[in-house]
């Protein structure tokens, strides 16, 4: 019986030795948990940084669409303005090959507004 006592204590003995040197599984699970925890938290940064970035392109497209808009009321106003002769002079100048510089020396019109009137009349005819 004491030999019995004696080796269940030496076997108890070496077996919380053997504990201190193993390795702690729930310390393994402790360390894989912390970093799918840090690849979540990345994950949702770069998630939220391109959700801005297309949050911010999708704002200026909307305003671009709006000047658009704008801008086509605006050339339409200014086709109005303009005298029909003024007009044709323009188109038919551009038709026989001058470049926007030189109508603008011509008619004494600014460049944006004869590239707007040439964009608008051939769009039409071209429709017509």
């Amino acid at each position: 019986m004491i030999y019995a006592l004696g080796t269940l204590l030496v076997i108890g003995l070496v077996l919380l030795i053997i504990s201190f040197f193993m390795n702690n599984r729930f310390k393994d699970i402790e360390i894989e948990l912390e970093q799918l925890s840090m690849d979540h938290i990345q994950n949702q940064y770069v998630m939220n940084n391109k959700l801005k970035v297309l949050e911010e392109e999708l704002l200026t497209e909307t305003t671009n669409l709006e000047d658009y808009s704008n801008q086509r009321s605006k050339n339409d106003e200014l086709i109005k303005q303009k005298e029909p002769t003024v007009v044709k002079r323009v188109v038919g100048l551009f038709e026989e090959g001058y470049s926007f510089k030189e109508i603008e020396e011509q008619t004494g019109l600014s460049q944006d507004d004869i590239k707007v009137i040439v964009h608008q009349k051939t769009n039409k005819q071209a429709f017509a």
